[in-house]
């Protein structure tokens, strides 16, 4: 449960390709979506015209699903504009359900939440829930810790894991907020790289919804955020997520894969 009574699932999606894959992602039971309002604003246009699609259908649509809006402005007098601009841009929205303070840092968060809180406080824009998307993570268990988000948003990953120490163990035992992935499957694996290690055909090279199961075997995080640029992709994805859990001895071969043909610092 997400802020004041809002039921999300655990895939929260972003950045799509084909405006379709909204209602396919819909249908097969996806119903939180996150959109910006201004950092990658043209990125996001299939999404906001697959939502304002899915709208269209009319029904009790809009009160099936919740949209999150994203923004990345620190200022805190300019804040409340692009959240608008947001709602006027996707027809049938009618009101957002989440607010989100989008690449939250430390040394700043502190006073962009204060405006983020007092909307909350009074339902601007429809606004039930706030969050932050944390670039940040140490500042990221600081505020989990305080209990003040509904929902926070972390990038983790096999070869960027850092959460394992800087965030999960400080999570409280009681936590309100929801705690979501993202950059779950930036560092996709191909057949291409099996040949350049010398593994052979038989060798098992995870996919893109294997690294979503990567993540979502840590039993800290609620959710992923994740990008679907295909309506076939809604469909692998639910397969994918119907085998559970990744084993430990799967965990420990992708991690090994990831960091073999990435070979770079981990965070």
């Amino acid at each position: 449960m997400l802020g004041a009574g809002l039921e999300v699932s655990p895939i929260c999606l972003g950045i799509v390709r084909d405006p379709r894959v909204v209602s396919a992602a819909f249908d097969a039971g996806i119903n939180f979506f996150f959109v910006t309002t201004d950092l990658h604003w043209p990125l996001y246009e299939p999404l906001r015209r697959g939502l304002a699609d899915l709208l269209a259908r009319g029904g009790a649509i809009r009160d099936q699903i919740v949209v999150a809006a994203c923004s990345y402005l620190t200022q805190p007098e300019f804040l409340g504009a692009p959240f608008i601009e947001t709602l006027h841009a996707v027809p049938g929205l009618d009101r957002l359900d989440v607010m989100v303070a989008g690449g939250a840092y430390g040394h700043e968060i502190d006073r962009r939440w204060q405006a983020y809180a007092a909307s909350r406080e009074v339902g601007v824009l429809g606004i039930r829930a706030v969050g932050a998307s944390f670039h940040d993570r140490p500042a990221a268990a600081g505020f989990l810790a305080r209990d003040a988000l509904d929902v926070a948003f972390v990038r983790y990953n096999a070869r960027h894991p850092g959460a394992e120490h800087e965030v999960f163990p400080h999570l409280p035992a009681n936590r309100r907020a929801l705690l979501y992935a993202f950059k779950t499957a930036h560092l996709q694996l191909r057949a291409e790289h099996a040949a350049q290690l010398g593994l052979d055909d038989e060798y098992w090279i995870p996919s893109v919804t294997d690294l979503y199961r990567f993540a979502l075997s840590r039993a800290e995080l609620d959710g992923c955020l994740i990008s679907l640029a295909e309506v076939g992709h809604v469909a692998a994805l639910h397969d994918a997520l119907a085998e559970g859990p990744l084993s430990d001895d799967e965990d420990h071969h992708v991690r090994q894969l990831i960091n073999a043909v990435y070979p770079r610092p981990a965070e």
